[in-house]
């Protein structure tokens, strides 16, 4: 079948967006033996698995903002001590020093060489500050008045994308985020944000994407929600060109960081349920968390009790406890993605433009579990991707773990054939840019797998 770009996508990009969701790791382990020493062989791994985009922390601010910082020889190191060594997406060896453009640059032209795109993104009022050894640049960042940030980080896109025209290469950008996701990052710190992280933000939000429209109209621009307002999508600004969203469905996975107390703050940390989960081999929760500088667990949204629990858990209990209870959760969890899905492509077909799912499914789990990436997780992720591809989805993650920093990424085949799937347009219903619908307007129930009804 003939594969038909969506509404608003530019004719030089792909009409199917499969992403491999490359975060701030691409800088943060580049070591060798990291697997993002070798650009180009990280680049030919996600073109086997089926893959031509790639999602990053482009550094925006870092790389092009006011700050005096010299990013010609940026350090970057690990949460210290042992912390993180066992903790998704924080199991950085430490001791990369690079040359911040000179490395966006030789992405972008490995990107080129492997006929890849690039989604461009900042995750510097989230994570990426914590990874550099010295505090200059989470200092800087904070130093910024919260109801200026938004239009800060998008002038530093704005710079970045020109960077990258300068250099030639600007086909190879899919599209432009002003951030991942505004409600979830230090961005909600305007006034009003600390009891709702979406309408005392939804101007700055827009004008932020705004401003990257009118300095770069050729290229997409939009943000990014890590839990989207489904109930209210009003509170999502009407000018963004993607509509860009995340979709994870805890459930059963929130169950058990209850029922553990995987958040509950010292003293009470480490609760009795959890002590049960642990290794053996786990030290004093005391002596470990004093291993992380305070300002750099400022950095971060990861708390000292969680990477205490992600990094001394051991996973076949964790895992266990989340199969022996499943059950109790699966169908909620399987309408919630029906849910967020069906509300995310009416408003993607209300406002004229694609969408895309940058990150999902279940949620945050320790690297070396396998929930997740096993039957049942492969299962949910089925189920979404068959919605995305009913609903006309301009672009998917086959799931946040499908990267070369996770365990997961040894699951080829599966990924194979799913990308396969998703970029045949095998399934898909409805025209471009839309997603199937009833003439009375509601989502239509598509037929599912029967692999996603787990």
């Amino acid at each position: 079948m003939t594969i038909v770009h969506p509404h608003g996508v530019p004719a030089h990009l792909p009409p199917r967006l499969t992403i491999t969701l490359w975060d701030f790791s691409w800088y943060t382990q580049a070591t060798a033996g990291e697997p993002f020493h070798d650009l180009d062989t990280a680049f030919a791994e996600a073109v086997g698995r089926g893959y031509n985009t790639v999602r990053i922390c482009a550094m925006p601010y870092l790389l092009f903002g006011d700050h005096g910082i010299d990013t010609s020889a940026l350090r970057f190191t690990s949460m210290g001590g042992d912390v993180g060594r066992r903790t998704r997406w924080y199991n950085v060896a430490g001791g990369a020093v690079l040359d911040g453009r000179r490395r966006l640059l030789a992405l972008f032209e490995a990107a080129r060489r492997h006929d890849c795109y690039v989604i461009l993104s900042s995750w510097e009022y989230q994570q990426s500050p914590a990874f550099l050894q010295g505090r200059e640049w989470y200092d800087a960042l904070i130093s910024i008045p919260p109801s200026d940030r938004h239009v800060t980080i998008a002038r530093a896109m704005a710079d970045l994308v020109g960077f990258v025209k300068d250099a030639g290469l600007a086909d190879r950008i899919a599209y432009a985020e002003l951030h991942n996701e505004v409600d979830l990052s230090r961005l909600t710190q305007v006034d009003g944000g600390d009891t709702d992280p979406y309408w005392p933000q939804r101007q700055a939000v827009a004008d932020g994407v705004a401003v990257l429209r009118e300095r770069h109209p050729d290229v997409l621009a939009t943000t990014c929600y890590g839990i989207p307002p489904y109930l209210d999508m009003a509170a999502v600004p009407d000018n963004g060109q993607v509509a860009h969203f995340h979709v994870y469905v805890y459930g059963v996975l929130a169950a058990l960081e209850r029922w553990a107390g995987v958040r509950v703050p010292p003293p009470e940390f480490p609760t009795p349920r959890l002590r049960a989960l642990l290794r053996e081999d786990a030290p004093p929760f005391e002596a470990y968390a004093k291993q992380i500088e305070p300002w750099r667990l400022a950095a971060t949204g990861v708390s000292a009790s969680m990477f205490y629990s992600y990094d001394w858990v051991d996973t076949a209990k964790w895992d266990r406890w989340l199969y022996e209870n499943y059950g109790d959760y699966r169908i909620a969890m399987t309408q919630a993605l029906d849910d967020r899905l069906s509300v995310i492509a009416r408003w993607a077909d209300r406002h004229g433009v694609p969408a895309v799912i940058g990150e999902g499914w279940i949620g945050y789990t320790p690297l070396l579990a396998e929930f997740e990436d096993g039957p049942v997780g492969q299962g949910l992720a089925e189920h979404a991707l068959t919605r995305c591809m009913e609903y006309g989805f301009w672009g998917v993650v086959l799931g946040s773990n499908s990267a070369p920093h996770h365990p997961g990424w040894r699951n080829v085949e599966w990924q194979r054939r799913w990308t396969s799937r998703f970029r045949s347009g095998q399934g898909m219903n409805g025209g471009p840019g839309q997603h199937a619908a009833s003439p009375s307007g509601e989502v239509a129930d598509g037929p599912g797998t029967g692999n996603g009804e787990v």
